[in-house]
């Protein structure tokens, strides 16, 4: 499936994209070293075999196509009452480009469910780049309690993580 909107190729990445998604998540997280716990950053951030487990668990992966080349990635996951939007990268060379915009903005038009974001609290680029789109930061608190609910992530992760919404949190059931 190949969706054209303001100039900008999106396509559904499958099975034939699973490489190109592969590097450019591990291309692009190489900026999280020295920024997230030791203990969670690894090389490659994310083996062949997470990658697969994501995509099996749901995760659904969009690209950003320019000729035949995959730039960004961007997954969106659907579950319980709310839509995650989950492993957006741009390759590094591209990165400032409005890839991460595009996409976000092409995902958000699919869903008419709240959104929430989790990320790494240290990695300031991402949280300001979801703010500009008008995500905001959830309370400690209520963060513990949405990361519990929605991603399956150990504790050591939820101490360093925020997650962001599009939505006020009344909407949420939690």
């Amino acid at each position: 499936m190949v969706s054209k909107r303001e100039n900008d190729t999106f396509v559904r990445c499958g099975e034939h994209e699973f490489d190109s998604i592969y590097f450019i998540i591990n291309e692009a997280a190489a900026a999280y070293r020295g920024l997230i716990p030791p203990a969670h950053f690894k090389d490659p951030y994310m083996s062949r075999d997470e990658l697969r487990s994501e995509i099996n668990a749901g995760v659904e992966f969009w690209g950003y196509k320019e000729n035949t080349t995959i730039q960004g990635v961007m997954g969106i996951q659907r579950t319980q009452d709310v839509v995650l939007i989950r492993h957006a990268y741009t390759k590094t060379e591209f990165q400032g480009a409005g890839i991460g915009s595009g996409l976000l903005k092409f995902l958000l038009s699919r869903t008419q469910l709240p959104v929430l974001i989790g990320t790494w609290a240290r990695i300031t680029r991402a949280i300001q780049f979801y703010q500009r789109h008008g995500f905001t930061i959830v309370t400690n608190e209520v963060k513990d309690k949405l990361l519990r609910q929605y991603w399956q992530v150990p504790g050591s992760q939820i101490s360093g993580s925020v997650v962001l919404a599009n939505v006020s949190l009344e909407s949420l059931k939690l």
